[in-house]
């Protein structure tokens, strides 16, 4: 067993560990990164984000080649080879991490490949992919360790027809009937790409609503387009059981008025939830707590309760998003350079990446009400757009929340073709506290659906150029 230092250790080399990294490396810091794959990626671009999006832009393209012969353009039955697609998919997954590794390598940064686990608060033992066992004392560490997916008692997730995310991301077959226990953002997301490819979708969800920690007004729009590319979506329903039937899955379901129904299924993706990855890296080896759902304790300079370890990303709370997490890696990095830097956004955008699209960021309606404030909402309709009747897309919703009295942005909401991508601008308002009169006077390029957004800021005062409603009094 060997002995180092490192004026920096990083557990974990997702979006949060190795943008923690790649800032420190910057910075002049000795940065030893260590994580089980052969290159930095982390879930997110080995089994989430990155893979995920490769899925639904084949299966956005196959819905669009399906809705086309209403413009007059006929491309016949789309035809998948899984293969290929497969490759494909991985090919981006490889040229992505195979590149973090070469920044790695630029920016002189120990990586290790392997799992690391606390001895105290200084020291760490690293246990590398060949056996090897390391000692590491560190100036500073960052924990980066991520979540993993929550599993369903009574579930067999071994079972090799019934599949967390992971599994259903790695595409080995299209089955017939798929069901898909969850009806969050990964669910959705799942069930999309899987009914583009061919399979005879259901959704089960055991609260009343999709997406239910999303805008209503957004997801009454998505559900009218999932309706009619899911076989079915169960909602306010209960899975009771799973059993094997003939090479297939027997699911009986509890429905909302108490009743039961049994289907037969030929794979089954669950997506309740993540968990934090908190458990098994030591920590109680050292002082750093936990919540009760274990949770690291942090603040807003991303330290925990031990003054030289921070924790980032999922396993810090809050909104599981890459995005967020390699914010809070420079956070963490600045005050460890003594910057006295703190993480307080106030937007952090969400994207649902289906068909339409679902981006938010800043506040929410409900929110705003439960919170008391004072709002205007403004709300502009796509089939008011000419971009997005151009792109036979007219089922969108730009919508606005201003503070009614100075008028500011708090929050956006956009559900559309694109609002990923849209929702920046959104995002950008909030931050700078811009102004539905900032909004409104600000020339949005003509035919565009960023123009939507322009609209919603008109909304504010009255009429807008394509939607008429009375002035404000």
């Amino acid at each position: 067993m060997s002995n180092s230092y490192s004026d920096l250790l990083i557990i974990g080399a997702g979006p949060g560990g190795y943008a923690a990294a790649f800032h420190a490396a910057d910075h002049g810091l000795n940065v030893t990164l260590v994580d089980p794959k052969d290159n930095p990626g982390g879930v997110c671009l080995y089994k989430g984000c990155i893979p995920s999006k490769a899925l639904l832009h084949a299966a956005k393209l196959i819905h669009e080649t399906q809705e086309s012969p209403a413009w007059g353009l006929n491309f016949g039955k789309a035809e998948l080879d899984i293969d290929k697609l497969r490759d494909w998919k991985n090919g981006v997954v490889s040229q992505l991490t195979g590149g973090l590794g070469q920044l790695v390598k630029q920016r002189k940064i120990n990586y290790i490949q392997g799992r690391a686990f606390f001895k105290s608060n200084r020291l760490l033992q690293v246990t590398a992919v060949d056996g090897s066992d390391r000692t590491i004392e560190f100036g500073n560490a960052i924990i980066a360790t991520g979540s993993r997916p929550v599993t369903i008692p009574g579930i067999d997730m071994e079972h090799p027809n019934i599949l967390n995310s992971t599994g259903a991301l790695a595409l080995e077959s299209i089955p017939e009937r798929l069901l898909v226990i969850g009806g969050g953002y990964i669910g959705l997301e799942m069930g999309t790409a899987y009914a583009a490819f061919g399979s005879r979708v259901t959704i089960a969800e055991m609260l009343p609503n999709l997406l239910p920690a999303m805008d209503k007004d957004l997801v009454r729009i998505l559900k009218k387009s999932l309706d009619k590319k899911f076989e079915e979506i169960l909602l306010s329903t209960k899975v009771k059981q799973v059993r094997d039937e003939k090479n297939k899955l027997r699911v009986s379901f509890e429905l909302k008025d108490g009743s039961l129904r049994e289907e037969l299924f030929d794979k089954i993706i669950v997506s309740v939830g993540r968990r934090p990855n908190s458990d098994a890296i030591g920590l109680e080896n050292t002082s750093v707590g936990l919540s009760e759902k274990g949770f690291i304790l942090t603040d807003d300079r991303t330290a925990t309760t031990v003054e030289n370890i921070y924790a980032i990303g999922d396993i810090a709370g809050g909104m599981m998003l890459a995005h967020k997490a390699s914010h809070e890696g420079f956070t963490a990095v600045d005050n460890i350079l003594g910057r006295k830097a703190s993480f307080n956004p106030a937007a952090i955008p969400a994207v649902v990446f289906t068909d339409p699209e679902i981006a938010v960021a800043g506040i929410g309606e409900d929110e705003a009400k439960a919170k008391g404030l004072d709002v205007e909402v403004t709300r502009f309709p796509w089939a008011a757009s000419g971009r997005a009747l151009t792109m036979a897309r007219p089922d969108g919703l730009t919508k606005i929340i201003f503070d009614r009295e100075s008028g500011r942005t708090l929050g956006v909401g956009i559900v559309g073709a694109g609002a990923g991508e849209l929702i920046a601008e959104g995002t950008l308002a909030i931050e700078m506290a811009a102004l539905a009169s900032d909004v409104k006077l600000t020339i949005h390029a003509h035919p565009t659906l960023s123009e939507t957004f322009m609209e919603a800021g008109e909304l504010f005062f009255g009429p807008a150029t394509h939607v008429y409603k009375p002035k404000r009094k």
